[in-house]
């Protein structure tokens, strides 16, 4: 797979998650919501310490050694996936270690530029919102370098129930699939993993065969031996 497809198919992610993190953050107050389709499908903007699927990891100093880690990750990625390219791996193998790729780098840039980039909408506490969105590049900003908040948007609450009462710990609990929230570059990391894991032996084989078909031998091949 030519690496100039790959790039195009990066950037088209890339520049969709970022087009809306920007829209939902100039236009959306925090946890605004707004229904797209029918109760199911909800734009709802809620932001989160930089973690997949809005989770959280070790407060301001696991903010910064997430957001150093995935830094790593995603300059050992470019190596890493431009050396699947020259190796000719299976491009659909390919395509799904973009789709991760791409992932990890539009939440980190919200993680290492958003708090530089948007003044705040909120007080110190986090508890109280003013029901205003946020400006850009006013020059007032919510965060310093690495500290930027991950912008989620999609909501999918498909059912709403209550768990029985016999069930150990959470019986007579409200419950409701699906509960995260969250964004295109999120999407593009589970996208990648979960085709990856259905379709590993799809992936690898050729690379399988290969070494299997390449046979060492010490046996001297002339024009009067027979091979059989």
């Amino acid at each position: 797979m030519k690496a100039r497809n790959i790039i195009i198919l990066i950037l088209v992610i890339l520049i969709a998650d970022q087009a809306l993190k920007f829209y939902i953050k100039l236009n959306y107050y925090t946890g605004e919501e707004h229904k797209i389709i029918g109760n199911w499908f909800r734009l709802h903007f809620v932001e989160n310490e930089g973690m997949a699927w809005g989770w959280k990891f070790g407060g301001d100093f696991g903010k910064i050694a997430l957001t150093l880690f995935r830094l790593v990750a995603v300059i050992w990625g470019t190596f890493l996936l431009r050396d699947f390219i020259r190796k000719k791996y299976h491009k659909g193998f390919i395509i799904c270690a973009s789709l991760i790729y791409v992932g990890a780098l539009g939440n980190l840039i919200d993680s290492m530029f958003y708090g530089l980039i948007f003044d705040i909408s909120y007080d110190e506490s986090h508890t109280h919102f003013y029901g205003q969105v946020a400006q850009a590049f006013t020059g007032v900003h919510y965060g310093s370098f690495l500290h930027g908040k991950v912008v989620d948007m999609f909501y999918f609450p498909l059912y709403s129930g209550r768990f029985p009462q016999w069930l150990p710990f959470w019986g007579g609990e409200d419950f409701e699939f699906f509960r995260p929230v969250f964004n295109i570059a999120d999407a593009s990391i589970s996208v990648g993993i979960i085709t990856i894991l259905l379709f590993q032996n799809k992936f690898f084989k050729n690379k399988e065969e290969k070494k299997s078909t390449t046979v060492e031998t010490s046996s001297v091949v002339n024009d009067t031996t027979q091979v059989l």
